[in-house]
C-alpha cells in the first residue's frame, strides 16, 4: 500500500509541475499538436502522406501504423477506459484555463498517448526515419497530456506501454495467425 501512496504522490507533483512550469509559447505548440492528434487526424495525415510519398516501403509502413493504432484504440478507450473509471486530475492543482477543455471519459490511460506510441511503433521496423519523425509529436502530445490536466504521468505511462503492445500486436498478428492455421 505504501507503494502506492508513493506513486499517488508522484503523480500530483509532476502534474502540478508540468502544469505550472511549461512557457506559455511552448504550451500553445503542445496544444496545436494535441489538436492535430485529436481523432488520430495526425496519423492518419502521417499514413497519407507516407502512401503518397514513399513508395512500397510508405505503404507497408502507413498500413502497420494504422493497424497498430486500431488494435490499440480498442485496447485503451474500448477497454482500458471502461474497466478503470480514474477521474482527470483535479482542476484546483492545473494554473491555467486549458484544464476546462478536457474530456468527462476516464482518466485511465491516455488514448491520445496509446495511439501516437502504436503508429510511430508499428511504423519503426519498416521505416526507421519516419518513425523518428513521428516520435517528435508523440512525444509532445505525451507531454501536453500531462501539462493540461488532461492525465496523470501514470495515464501517459500506461498508455505508451498499451501501444508498444497494439504496434506489437499489429506487426504479429498475421506471422501468429498463420502460425495457428
Amino acid at each position: 500500500m505504501h507503494l502506492m501512496a508513493e506513486v499517488r504522490d508522484a503523480d500530483r507533483q509532476l502534474t502540478q509541475e508540468a502544469a505550472g512550469r511549461i512557457p506559455p509559447g511552448v504550451g500553445r505548440l503542445l496544444s496545436a499538436v494535441e489538436e492535430t492528434a485529436g481523432s488520430s487526424k495526425l496519423w492518419c495525415g502521417a499514413a497519407v502522406t507516407m502512401t503518397v510519398f514513399g513508395g512500397r516501403r510508405g505503404r507497408r509502413s502507413a498500413v502497420a501504423g494504422l493497424a497498430g493504432l486500431a488494435l490499440t484504440q480498442l485496447l485503451s478507450n474500448g477497454l482500458g477506459k471502461q474497466l478503470i473509471d480514474r477521474p482527470r486530475p483535479p482542476k484546483e492543482w492545473i494554473e491555467h484555463d486549458e484544464v476546462e477543455d478536457r474530456p468527462d471519459s476516464s482518466s485511465f490511460p491516455s488514448g491520445h498517448t496509446a495511439a501516437a506510441v502504436a503508429y510511430t511503433a508499428a511504423v519503426a521496423p519498416a521505416w526507421p526515419l519516419a518513425a523518428a519523425v513521428c516520435a517528435v509529436p508523440a512525444v509532445l502530445l505525451a507531454i501536453e497530456r500531462v501539462q493540461s490536466g488532461a492525465h496523470y504521468p501514470t495515464d501517459v505511462a500506461a498508455g505508451a506501454l498499451i501501444g508498444l503492445g497494439g504496434a506489437w500486436l499489429a506487426r504479429h498478428t498475421p506471422h501468429l495467425v498463420r502460425h495457428w492455421l
